[in-house]
């Protein structure tokens, strides 16, 4: 039975457990052993051990695995496109964002009558 992880709340290990579980789950309904898998992704089979155990894996070595079992093109869904917003392409003149604006400070909380003066 699928393990099921809420990727919002669970901790990186937990999250790693379940990736590395999905991985092996995969590689064995493509009827593949380790070594096989190993060789068409060009790492050890000891890695795939490590990803068999849910065991943490360098990135290489995940995509390496993803590319040899045809998943590769799913990694696009990792990550959200950081396309620019239009309305900050209109207010950057066209231009690309270079870096990212430092945090503003933040004004203190001051209201009317809070002056020792006034009394």
């Amino acid at each position: 039975m699928a393990q099921k992880v809420d990727f919002g709340s669970a901790s990186s290990e937990a999250i790693i457990e379940a990736l590395c579980k999905r991985l092996d789950d995969i590689r064995l309904s493509r009827n593949l052993s380790q070594a096989e898998l190993a060789a068409e992704a060009g790492v050890s089979r000891s890695t795939l051990t490590r990803l068999a155990d849910g065991k943490s894996i360098s990135l290489d070595s995940f995509v390496r695995v993803l590319q040899a079992l045809r998943l590769a093109g799913h990694l696009a869904a990792l990550l959200p496109d950081p396309a620019i917003r239009p309305v900050d392409r209109v207010r950057l003149d066209g231009a690309e964002r270079r870096r990212a604006r430092g945090k503003r400070a933040q004004p203190s909380e001051w209201t009317w009558g809070d002056d020792e003066a006034g009394k």
